[in-house]
This record gives structure tokens, sequence and C-alpha cells, in this order.
């Protein structure tokens, strides 16, 4: 079978898997209302495949059901991977096709989505004032305002609400007071990487790269606000700063600390593992993204060639050990396809035929025992989809990776 047969299979396998909700009454979390793994990111799937026209519209409803049953939380918290912004993106997703399945509740949902922008947007500035380190449930893809802003830039484009989110991220790239970047946090990436004084992360998960893609895709659908293309040259040059011209091609640190900020130099030895949310896939699709919008063929094709070099080396490629979006084969393949489709010269689409095949490659769907979309069998079956089909999600769903 060929790889895109294989993908197919595997797609419809794992729908399959996925057909009939599951629901905890026990659980007390709201994780059913969770993108990254919960019944919201598993509609999607179906959602996807119902617009396809292979699978019912049934089986999508039933996942929405799942996702909504206990009501939908607007705390301060939610954002674009939990509660009210998630539900509107998958209800939004829904209506891809300009049927109005969801319209009424789409009407509610999102009047709570802008008040909640406008709570959290004066709570980011509040404490900028306050000269204290952001936070990545500040700002990032994940729990911050980036993610929102992209659902809104898809669906609410001329709001105040979204005009807000883009101002803020245009301050979060100046510099502190104290000549850190803007989006440092105090943090550590996690909890087995320890970095006295905190880091700026350079990942699109929760780094300045997903500020990037999304304050690119905003200049390139034409909504901007004042200092928009002087957040997107300052984002430029911090990454270039950082960027590594070694063999087989250039790539970035993850992240940088505070000692290699006053050093001026990373101690991460070489690319990791070439994953869509810090690696150079992601990095150099964002950094693809602003420079289509800015005009900047030179950073386009230096950036291309990144990616496609990546793609070549099999030490990065062998760094791989699972099949998620996260950070698995899924979100290179779907990370490589989308920049293929932008790319000024075929050298990255040669690779996409190599990578579907490692997509399904010892993928067992026995196996696959978490749901979810980020790491588990929702986000690969997708991915697959898109594989096999070689088109765009028509629901538009891979939107929430900021790689379109």
């Amino acid at each position: 079978m060929t790889a895109t047969g294989d993908a197919a299979q595997l797609a419809d396998a794992l729908a399959t898997k996925l057909t009939t909700p599951t629901h905890d009454t026990d659980d007390k979390t709201g994780r059913e209302q969770s993108l990254a793994e919960g019944a919201a990111g598993v509609a999607l799937l179906h959602i996807e495949r119902a617009l396809a026209g292979v699978g019912p519209w049934s089986t999508a409803h039933a996942w929405v059901s799942t996702a909504t049953a206990r009501g939908i939380s607007a705390a301060d918290d939610t954002a674009l991977y939990l509660g009210a912004p998630a539900i509107s993106f998958i209800l939004h997703a829904a209506e891809a096709d300009q049927v109005h399945r969801y319209e009424r509740a789409l009407s509610t949902v999102d009047s709570h989505v802008a008040a909640l922008v406008h709570r959290r947007v004066d709570a980011a500035t509040a404490r900028a004032r306050r000269g204290e380190a952001s936070t990545f449930a500040e700002y990032d893809l994940f729990a911050g305002l980036t993610g929102i802003g992209r659902l809104l830039l898809r669906h609410a484009p001329g709001t105040d609400a979204l005009g807000r989110i883009l101002e803020y991220l245009v301050c979060l790239t100046r510099p502190r007071a104290d000549h850190l970047p803007g989006w440092w946090v105090s943090r550590d990436p996690d909890i087995t990487l320890p970095t006295p004084g905190g880091h700026a992360n350079h990942g699109v998960a929760h780094g300045i790269s997903g500020v990037l893609a999304f304050l690119g895709t905003a200049l390139r659908l034409g909504v901007t606000v004042d200092g928009h293309s002087d957040a997107i040259a300052t984002i430029y040059a911090h990454l270039d700063s950082w960027r590594h011209d070694d063999q087989p091609g250039p790539w970035w640190p993850e992240w940088i600390t505070r000692d290699e900020l006053h050093d001026g130099r990373s101690r991460q030895p070489g690319p990791f593992r070439p994953s869509w949310c810090y690696g150079t896939p992601g990095i150099a699709r964002a950094q693809q993204i602003a420079a289509i919008a800015t005009g900047d063929t030179a950073r386009q094709r230096m950036v291309e060639h990144a990616l496609a070099a990546c793609l070549s080396d099999t030490d990065q490629l062998d760094g791989i050990t699972d099949h998620g979006l996260c950070h698995g084969w899924a979100g290179l393949y779907l990370t490589a396809w989308r920049a293929a489709q932008d790319a000024l010269t075929p050298e990255i689409s040669h690779h996409l035929p190599q990578l579907a095949a490692s997509l399904t490659r010892h993928a067992d769907v026995s196996d696959q025992d978490d749901p979810g979309l980020l790491t588990g069998a929702t986000g690969l079956a997708l991915a697959a989809h898109t594989a096999a089909r070689n088109t765009a999600p028509i629901s538009g769903w891979d939107a929430c990776l900021l790689i379109t």
C-alpha cells in the first residue's frame, strides 16, 4: 500500500476507535472542554471528517455535546485550549461550510470570550505596569492571549477585543526596564531543567515564535495595530542573534537563560528533535509566515532551507519518539505540509512522502490509549487525514497550532 493509502487507513481506524464519547461522571476537572486532551479536541477530528464527507455529523455532534455537557467555563484561566474559547473554536470549525449548526450557541459563547479578553488584557497590562515578569499563561498559545487572538482573527477580525490583544503583544516585544526581553518568564521551561532567573522561550507553543506566527498571520490578513511591523522586526532581530548556522543547516536554541543572555552564547550543543512545539520546524514556519507577510524573501528562503535541511538530517529525525502533534511525527508532518504550500521552491515538498510514511510507520492503533489532540490519537488521525487527502483541512482546525 502507498503512504497515502496507509494514511487513509490509519485515519479511518483511529476515527472508528474514537466513535463513541466517554463521559466520566466522577471527573470534575472540566477536562472535557480541553482541546489538548478532552472531548473538545476529539470533536475536531469528527467535524473535519464530516465536512470532508467521510464521517457522519451525528458522531461529531455527540462529541460536541460531551464537551459541553457540564456547562462551559469562561473563567479567567480559560483560553484557546480550554473552556469558552476552545468551545468557540470547535463550533466555528463545524460551520466552516457556512451551515449554521450552532449559531445561537456561538452568539452566547463568543460574547463571553470577548468579555474574557478584556479582563485578561486588563490583568496583563496591570502586571506590566508593576514591572513583573510575564507568564506562559498570560501570553502563550495554549493558555494565553496569543491563542485567543488566533481564534478572534479567524472569526472576529474587526473587534476591539482582537485589537487589544494585538496591542498587548506589540508591547510584549519591547524590552523590560531591566533590559530582559518583554516575554521573559521567571519559571523554568520544565521541572527537570532549572533555569535560575527564568528564561526567554523561542518555541511556538510557549515562546516568541508563537507570537511571531500570530502577528505574521494577522499582517497577511491585513489586520494590524500601531507598532505591528516594529514588533515583528524586534522578534526577527532576537531570533537572528541566537541563530546557529551549522551543518546541516540553521537552527535555534529552544530557549535562553539569564546566564546565556549575559554571555551572548547558547549552551545548547545542537538542534534537538525537530518538533512543532520547540524545534526548528515550528520556529522556521513562524518566520516563514511573517516573512511572507513582510515581503522578506531573503528570510523566507533562509528559513525554508533550515526546515528542509532539518528534514534531511537523520540524526535530528531519530530524536522523534512518538506520533503526536506536539513533538512527534504528526506535528512535524503538518508543519512541513503547511510550509510546503507557501514555499518558494519544492525543497520541502520533496520530503512529504517520506514524512507521511514515517507518520504511519509503527502507528499501532491498539496502542493509542491517549485519545487527545495534542499528544494522542486525535492529533495523529487528523495528520493522517491531511496526508491521505493532500489538501488543507476544511475546518481550518490546524489554526490552533499557529501554522496557518
